[in-house]
């Protein structure tokens, strides 16, 4: 049996192949994360300064349909919670990794490239950074809007109770009326004259509601507070 001699040329012309071969492949690795690279920034970028955009060509076939939503239940929404729905570029938090990987996905998905971000989130969440629970939104026309991503923390499970009073004036009142009552049942009975009646108790509630009413007042005046339904789309801060 006779072993094949060697071909010394052969071999050298077989590894230098290998190498083009790997220095393909290595430029073929280096162009994909290039090109991943440069959608991150230009993600990030529409992000910061989230571009006029009335409408995103998605392919509608697939959407998940739950990630849906119209403008009106987007606002009822930030009304009942006092939140506000504006472009990203206000928002003053941080985007996760996992919000511009789930915009790439989409746009890989849709061959497209999405703009227009909108983000819903509380008032202090667009003037600094917090862990509350932001929404990120892309529009999809005629006033609907495609729920992107969600990250942080859930909302306080009382919170839509605790800004019920700045739903509108009637709210307001209401509540300024029941904390004068109470107030008032605090007082003890015979503190500001030795008889007890109902009408001293209702001239005492009248002197609290007073009070109460002013505090209110001037606190929403020197801190330029207004309304849920005023500022759930308000970019100025004492709209």
């Amino acid at each position: 049996m006779f072993l094949k001699k060697t071909n010394i040329e052969d071999r050298l012309r077989r590894l230098a192949q290998k190498n083009v071969e790997g220095d393909e492949l290595l430029e073929e690795v280096y162009q994909i994360l290039k090109e991943d690279a440069l959608k991150t920034v230009r993600i990030e970028n529409e992000l910061a300064n989230s571009h006029k955009a009335r409408v995103n060509q998605f392919v509608f076939d697939l959407l998940n349909i739950e990630n849906i939503f119209h403008i009106d239940q987007i606002k009822k929404i930030c009304i009942d919670y006092r939140l506000r729905f504006l472009d990203t570029k206000y928002f003053k938090g941080k985007f996760p990794q996992s919000a511009v990987s789930k915009i790439k996905k989409l746009e890989r998905e849709h061959g497209t490239q999405l703009k227009g971000f909108k983000i819903m989130a509380p008032s202090r969440l667009f003037k600094l950074e917090d862990k509350d629970d932001p929404l990120l939104f892309a529009p999809l026309g005629n006033g609907y809007y495609y729920l992107i991503h969600k990250w942080g923390n859930d909302l306080h499970p009382l919170r839509k109770l605790l800004v019920w009073p700045f739903k509108g004036v009637g709210n307001l009142i209401i509540l300024v009326l029941l904390m004068s009552y109470v107030s008032t049942l605090l007082i003890p009975n015979g503190l500001f004259s030795k008889s007890s009646s109902s009408s001293e108790f209702w001239i005492i509630f009248f002197f609290v509601f007073k009070c109460i009413a002013s505090i209110v007042i001037f606190y929403g005046f020197a801190l330029g507070k207004n309304f849920n339904p005023a500022i759930w789309n308000s970019k100025y801060f004492n709209a």
